[in-house]
Parts: structure tokens; sequence; C-alpha cells
């Protein structure tokens, strides 16, 4: 059997694999040179209004939705999805067989809130219904959730709300997604927690604690700046946040983050559309990508290219 330590390509050693269970994260680490991860992003920027092809229309009460899964229909964005630098280290912690399912971007402009911590481990917490489901079996995480792969596309500073980690507090929820919250499009940058501008994008994530005293502990938390081209792994059940935006008014973050899954793991199980943000999408175009291995499951609906014909090949194990 090939240990870690032997694997080829950029799958993580076992002292990394190590800290990952530890801590619940790793990175950042390189996935682009600034310069080309700059001339990317301006590529891609100029590609975004361009929504012929996108898998879910833009407006409506869920129109927050619309930034959802733009690795379907570009190019740049469904080859990013599949850089061997992300799948060889993701495939080391899910095993060989791995789907992505959601890929979204966070954008960060002057003014904007910082997002307040939070947990997702069925990302059932806008709607109270699960958007992944692991199965029950002996080896699955006890707290679920996704690996997410968060790519600075640009600079991400303290100034411009640069995202905040809690390491090892990936294991335990303090929170209930079954609850769900109520959606309220003007909290959005008028949320105010322990004096500093913090919401969950027209939520409030504290409706969800399971003990509603419990507080964050932030002296466990630090600051992770990043270099475009950079990208940072963690568990989503890791307690994460961002800061708020005081930075120059021609400052600004944009972050992309994709999501990870094995092909055992149910995706929006027994639904047709995604309930967020006040309303809901249908899912009527979607599928989830192959990135590594095979899908001996079935479990999900999959496409092998992207709505402009982009291959999407997966790695070998």
């Amino acid at each position: 059997m090939t240990t870690a330590s032997e694997r080829t390509g950029f799958h993580l050693s076992d002292a990394e694999l190590q800290q990952w269970e530890r801590d619940g994260y790793l990175g950042p680490f390189k996935v682009f040179e600034p310069e080309e991860m700059t001339e990317r992003w301006n590529t891609i920027r100029r590609q975004l209004p361009d929504r012929s092809l996108a898998v879910y229309p833009e407006g409506g009460k869920a129109g927050s939705i619309s930034n959802y899964d733009r690795h379907l229909d570009i190019d740049l964005l469904s080859e990013h999805i599949l850089r061997a630098e992300i799948v060889d280290r993701v495939a080391s912690i899910l095993g060989p067989d791995v789907l992505c399912w959601r890929s979204e971007f966070f954008p960060k402009f002057p003014g904007d809130e910082g997002t307040d911590w939070h947990q997702a481990a069925t990302f059932a917490h806008a709607s109270g219904v699960p958007q992944i489901v692991w199965p029950q079996e002996e080896d699955r995480p006890t707290f679920g959730g996704t690996v997410t792969a968060w790519t600075a596309f640009s600079h991400s500073t303290k100034e411009n709300g640069c995202l905040q980690l809690m390491p090892g507090t990936h294991k335990e929820m303090n929170y209930d997604e079954s609850k769900g919250m109520e959606y309220d499009a003007e909290a959005r940058n008028n949320t105010e927690k322990d004096g500093i501008k913090r919401g969950f994008f027209g939520y409030d994530y504290r409706q969800l604690q399971k003990d509603p005293n419990w507080r964050p502990d932030e002296s466990k938390a630090f600051p992770l700046v990043m270099k475009p081209g950079e990208c940072v792994l963690f568990w989503s059940t890791l307690m994460h946040a961002s800061l708020p935006h005081t930075g120059g008014k021609k400052d600004y973050r944009m972050g992309f983050a994709s999501r990870f899954v094995p092909t055992k793991v149910r995706i929006y199980p027994d639904t047709d559309e995604i309930m967020e943000y006040g309303g809901g999408i249908s899912l009527e175009h979607y599928g989830a990508v192959l990135v590594s291995g095979e899908d001996t499951y079935g479990h999900n609906r999959l496409v092998t290219e992207s709505r402009r014909g982009y291959r999407f090949t997966p790695r070998s194990a």
C-alpha cells in the first residue's frame, strides 16, 4: 500500500495529514503566481456578466445564489476546480473519488461588513433542509461537512476583510442547522456584533446557536492574509469568519471557494431547487463534477463538460 508520503504530485504528506486532522485546515499554498492570478481574474471578471449559459438566472428574491457554480459556464473556473494543486490535496483527505459540488464568489468591497463566525455541516442553515448528506458509516466524519478550497483572486488583507480561522474547532458543531434562519435583506451591512460590523449575508447566524449564551472564543482565532493565487483548505465545520472591509476606496477583496465531497455523499437529496436568500432557484441545469477517481455510487447527477464545452477530466487516484 502506498503511503501519503510516497505519493507524487501535490498529495499530502503524513505530517500534513496529521496537521489537517488536528487543526482542520491547511495552507495557504500557491496555486498560481500572483501575476498569473491577476491576469486570470481580469479575464474571468470580463466574462462574468455574460450569463447566457449560467446554470442559475440572475435577480429575483434568491439573486445571491446566482454567483454559485460559475465553474459550469466559465472555462477558467472549470479549469480551476480541476487544478492538481487543489485536487491532489483534497483527494488525500477525502479519498480518491471526489466531487466538486459547489463553487461561489466571496467579494468584499469598501465598507462591507465582516462575516460572522459560523460552521456548516449540511448547508441547511438557510432553509433547514440539508444540501449534502453523508452516509451513516463508521468512517464518515462525525461532523459531516465539506472540504472548502478558498482561493484569493486578489490580495486578502486585514484591511480589506481577510478570512479568520479558529484552529481545532472542526470536530464539534456549535450550531443546529436544522433550525433555519430568517432572511432580512435590510440587515446586510447593518448588523453589529460587539461593536463590529458582522453579519451573514442578510442572516443572523446566532439564530442557529445550540446554546444562545455561548460566544466564540476569538482569542483562538487568527487572520489569514493571502496573496493572489494562494489557496487554503479547511473543513466547513471549522469555525471561520472574516473581518470587515476598512481599507481604501479602490481596494477590494475577491475570494473564490470550491467545495468538495467524496462520491458517496448525496448532494441536494430529494430536492429540485435551492432555497436561500428569501427565494428558490431551480436545479434543472445543475450537476456535480467528478474531479478525481470514479463514481461507483450513482447518487448524484454529474456533468462531464461545462456549458461552453470544457471537458471535465478527473484526475486519477
